[in-house]
C-alpha cells in the first residue's frame, strides 16, 4: 500500500540476522524480517574493508524510501510506500570520500497490489528499505583501485571521482 508520507526512521545499526559469504571476489548477501537493506550493506563494507563496489539484489520487503530527484529545484522528493512490496530490481554503488565516509547510490523497482488487487509500481533512488521476508544481494567490491566522490556543486549531489 502506498503511503505517500512519512520516513523510514529507525535505520538498522548492528548487523541483525543477515549472513553473508565471499566466493572469490563477490560477497553474496542475504537479508531476512527486518533488516535493513543499505545499512547491512554498508555495515559490511565497512566490516570488511570495502572502499568502492557495486551491488544488485531482489526481495521482499515491507517499506521503502524512495526519492526522486527535481533537478529543477536541486532537491529530493520522497515518498514512503508499504506492505508486501517486492523488490523487483535493486542496483546501486557504494563509494567514500577521501575522509573515509561511505555514500551509496541505489535505484529500485518495486511492485504490490493496492487495496482493489491491481498491480501497482514505484521506482527511484532508495533511500532505505526494510525486508519482509527475504533479500538477496551480491556486493562486488571494485578490484585494485578506488572509485572516489566528488561534490558537483551545480546540482548539490556528489558524483564518482576516478582519479583515487
Amino acid at each position: 500500500m502506498y503511503n505517500g508520507s512519512g520516513s523510514i526512521t529507525d535505520y538498522q545499526t548492528e548487523l541483525k540476522t543477515m549472513d553473508f559469504r565471499r566466493f572469490q571476489d563477490t560477497y553474496y548477501v542475504r537479508l531476512d524480517r527486518g533488516d535493513e537493506i543499505i545499512s547491512s550493506l554498508l555495515d559490511i563494507c565497512r566490516r570488511e574493508g570495502i572502499r568502492s563496489a557495486t551491488f544488485s539484489g531482489i526481495g521482499g520487503c515491507e517499506t521503502a524510501e524512495i526519492q526522486t530527484f527535481l533537478a529543477e529545484k536541486g532537491e529530493f522528493e520522497t515518498r514512503v510506500i508499504r506492505g508486501a512490496l517486492e523488490l523487483i530490481s535493486m542496483m546501486g554503488n557504494i563509494v567514500t570520500d577521501d575522509e573515509g565516509t561511505y555514500f551509496h547510490h541505489t535505484h529500485a523497482l518495486y511492485s504490490w497490489k493496492d487495496e482493489e488487487g491491481q498491480h501497482q509500481m514505484a521506482s527511484g533512488h532508495m533511500k532505505a528499505s526494510r525486508v519482509l521476508y527475504t533479500a538477496e544481494m551480491e556486493l562486488r567490491p571494485v578490484l585494485d583501485g578506488r572509485i572516489g566522490r566528488k561534490y558537483d556543486k551545480e546540482t548539490g549531489t556528489g558524483f564518482w571521482d576516478l582519479t583515487k
